[in-house]
């Protein structure tokens, strides 16, 4: 068994899911329109590693649930976590022109339409979810589930309320570890973790009172903070050509970051002691959950 090539070949079994689901959704675009479904398009199929999809399609597969249901589900993610770029890189937040090798959506359209295109696939991933033909094989109860955990990963108690802290901190000379942590927790962690319970609730598994529901919660909760970690490492260690942005941005606009906090050697440290508690919450899946493992391992050593 080649555990890599086995790995990459699931994830591009996942990729086609989402892609597939994606390609079909954009048949007709009116042409009075046609402008902001243009930036919507730019800003979802911009490249990526598409991981809080493929995280929940990876969840609802070892569990056994819908994945003609879960292929809608990570498609309505990927749409909040696009919207939540767009509107990240605009002059009024980070400001920035680049994202994955190539000028930022509000670089490309107008501002004003790189506004709406954020809202507009904020607003698709709900419509999206909600349409009942897509959820036929799923009871609508489940549906009503995986509906409240997107939107309360996306509002104000999870990555909103996240760049809220971000965007007040920036007018602090100092931030403690423990506040930047929560930032991150809710605005990098909320949505992955959020792709990890959708992926439990289409299988059956909806609520915190449930084992298997608790395991997948930790395992990437400490997901998400570890993925926010290596993008702070890589932002001083990375290749520019590779990540697609410059390095050492984070420093030249002051941002704290969890390597100007802690110091490199003990943000990689952390990292890998976080990766190892997630790989460990995975005990009870014996062989089976060797793909999320592996995806843990993936994100611990990617770069970019």
């Amino acid at each position: 068994m080649n555990k890599m090539a086995d790995f990459k070949e699931k994830y591009r079994e996942y990729l086609s899911l989402l892609e597939e689901e994606i390609r079909q959704d954009w048949q007709e675009i009116p042409e009075e329109q046609e402008m902001v479904f243009s930036a919507m398009q730019y800003g979802l199929n911009g490249g990526g590693k598409r991981i809080r999809p493929v995280l929940c399609l990876a969840v609802c597969d070892l569990l056994g649930g819908d994945m003609k249901a879960g292929a809608r589900a990570a498609y309505a993610l990927e749409c909040i976590h696009n919207y939540s770029l767009i509107h990240d890189d605009l002059p009024c937040m980070d400001n920035d022109d680049l994202r994955r090798g190539r000028p930022t959506c509000h670089k490309v359209y107008p501002e004003n339409i790189a506004l709406l295109a954020g809202d507009g696939l904020l607003n698709h991933a709900f419509a999206l979810l909600s349409d009942r033909r897509a959820f036929a094989g799923v009871p609508p109860e489940t549906q009503l589930c995986l509906l409240r955990e997107l939107a309360a990963a996306a509002g104000a108690y999870g990555m909103i309320g996240g760049q809220t802290i971000d965007l007040l901190s920036e007018e602090e000379q100092e931030i403690s570890l423990s506040l930047l942590e929560q930032m991150h927790r809710l605005k990098t962690g909320a949505l992955i973790r959020c792709a990890a319970r959708m992926g439990c609730i289409l299988a059956g598994y909806t609520g915190e009172e449930e084992k298997i529901f608790e395991k997948i919660s930790t395992f990437s909760e400490k997901l998400g903070l570890a993925f926010q970690i290596k993008d702070d490492i890589l932002d001083v260690t990375g290749d520019e050509q590779v990540l697609g942005k410059p390095i050492g941005s984070d420093a030249e606009n002051e941002k704290k970051t969890f390597v100007s906090l802690m110091g490199l050697p003990a943000a990689g440290q952390k990292l890998k002691e976080l990766t190892e508690e997630a790989v460990a919450s995975l005990a009870d899946f014996g062989e089976d959950g060797w793909f999320l493992r592996a995806f843990a391992e993936f994100l611990l050593s990617r770069t970019y």
